[in-house]
């Protein structure tokens, strides 16, 4: 490491980069090269639909692993393993055309974009609060945005090229192993830090209420994040005059995104973690109502912008939340929380889809999601106003 550079801005990218690869590449790519598969007549609505969901029980399936970790050398150990899956398992997507080939690989992708999100975060925090760095994780998580702008630019930039699907899947592999070295190289080891009773950041658990409303407003926020994440591309191509717009909308939810962590990160410090959460949560309803309100490109842009820089702001900061509250083992909380999240992620499509086919629109979802993340909103107010640990929260360094 250079002494001109702070370490742990070192650390902080090795996060970044990590989430570029388990997300932005293994997990994220999988949207915009979904249609050209589709196109090139290797997947339909339903073995499509069927990987989707693949992918996602793998990712719980990490979260599930994630939460029952302890041990800080077995953690960075799976991270590692992870790198290697996420490059693997987008590798093996241009391998094969067998459907239950790509279930294997969709759902070790989704391990190891549970290995990026929860146990790359978990060493990270400990590594911070170890040597007493500010507890933000704005760096780590803006891999996350980026990944989602990134892997539609770069779909984007192949199609021009003319490259067929199984192409576009080797490229990203190869891009792939690059991400995976910073990645790998600059996260410290847990048994190069050298910790003293003194320097060892204690655990303050809240009251199981806390948890309780924490865990049921994150479910909300899940249940607004995968309506819109899942469909904004579709809602946008059925708009009178925006065919054609939908990949754009999906990488200016991205690049909006990426900076938007620090942003918030920024907020928390003036208002408290609490309080940004909420903030986040009103202005992430509002991002779902937009379309349908306007159906203007520019609305609609505004609307996938507001979108990306709220959801990604909430992940960020309950994560972080989390790590603050349990130092020693922050994977367990976050490992919790993105289980609340994720289950609201299975059942919110179906039932969406549900609606839009008996409908033929998506506006009684859209609104539905809308209440959920406003409900949530509530529930972190309710807290704020009644329990004490929105003070405890942030007295932690």
């Amino acid at each position: 490491m250079t002494n001109r550079i702070p370490q742990r801005f070192y650390v902080l990218l090795a996060g970044f980069f990590s989430q570029l690869l388990c997300l932005g590449v293994a997990r994220f790519a999988y949207t915009p090269l979904l249609p050209l598969m589709q196109q090139q007549q290797v997947l339909n609505d339903a073995s499509g639909g069927y990987l989707a969901a693949v992918n996602y029980l793998g990712y719980m399936a990490g979260a599930l692993l994630a939460a029952s970790l302890t041990n800080l050398r077995l953690k960075d150990s799976l991270y590692r393993l992870g790198l290697i899956l996420a490059v693997l398992s987008t590798l093996g997507m241009a391998l094969t055309t067998n459907v239950w080939l790509w279930s294997l690989w969709r759902f070790i992708a989704g391990l190891s974009s549970a290995g990026s999100m929860l146990i790359a975060s978990g060493l990270i925090m400990h590594w911070l609060l170890s040597h007493k760095q500010r507890a933000e994780l704005g760096i780590h998580f803006a891999g996350l945005g980026f990944g989602i702008a990134l892997s539609a630019l770069l779909v984007e930039l192949m199609v021009a090229l003319q490259l067929d699907w199984r192409a576009q899947w080797q490229y990203f592999a190869l891009f792939g192993v690059l991400l995976a070295i910073p990645a790998w190289r600059w996260l410290p080891r847990p048994a190069v830090v050298v910790l003293s009773t003194h320097n060892s950041a204690a655990d303050t658990p809240p009251a199981k209420r806390f948890i309780r409303l924490m865990l049921a407003s994150y479910f909300c926020a899940g249940y607004g994040y995968v309506i819109s994440a899942t469909f904004i591309v579709t809602i946008v191509e059925r708009m009178p005059g925006l065919s054609g717009s939908g990949n754009n909308s999906f990488i200016i939810l991205g690049l909006a995104a990426a900076p938007a962590v620090m942003l918030w990160d920024l907020i928390a410090r003036k208002t408290g973690y609490l309080k940004a959460i909420m903030l986040a949560l009103l202005a992430q309803s509002v991002a779902i109502l937009l379309p349908l309100w306007f159906s203007s490109l520019t609305v609609v842009l505004l609307s996938a912008a507001l979108f990306g820089a709220t959801f990604v702001g909430v992940v960020s900061l309950v994560l972080t939340m989390a790590g603050r509250l349990y130092p020693s083992k922050p994977a367990k909380l976050m490992g919790k929380m993105t289980l609340a999240y994720g289950s609201a992620q299975v059942i919110a499509p179906a039932l969406t889809g549900y609606l839009a086919e008996t409908t033929g629109h998506y506006a009684i979802g859209l609104y539905l999601a809308a209440g959920f993340v406003a409900l949530g909103a509530l529930l972190i107010a309710v807290l704020i106003a009644t329990d004490n640990t929105a003070q405890r929260l942030d007295q932690l360094s």
